[in-house]
């Protein structure tokens, strides 16, 4: 078994994981998380939480819920937030 093999293995958290990590964090959250290599991450949150932050704020949200995995088993994670259609059409 090669080293990176038994690394991601031991340390990694899987697309599946981290997506569900989110969602127990911010249960209003639609999330969609996936990877190509099992190391670098993309998500999509869309979450009313998010109403009235700013994309900085929001993105630290969303970090929050994955606490120190971010850097350690999640070597890179990018981040696209959102707020629900109901919610932008009541801000109109």
């Amino acid at each position: 078994m090669s080293w990176f093999r038994y690394y991601k293995m031991i340390y990694c958290m899987d697309a599946q994981q981290i997506q569900q990590t989110i969602a127990r964090q911010m249960p209003d959250a639609k999330v969609q998380v996936s990877s190509q290599d099992g190391v670098h991450f993309t998500a999509a949150v869309e979450s009313s939480a998010f109403i009235g932050l700013s994309r900085i704020a929001q993105h630290r949200l969303v970090h929050d819920t994955i606490g120190a995995a971010l850097g350690g088993e999640i070597h890179a994670l990018s981040l696209r937030t959102s707020l629900p259609p109901a919610a932008v059409s009541d801000a109109d």
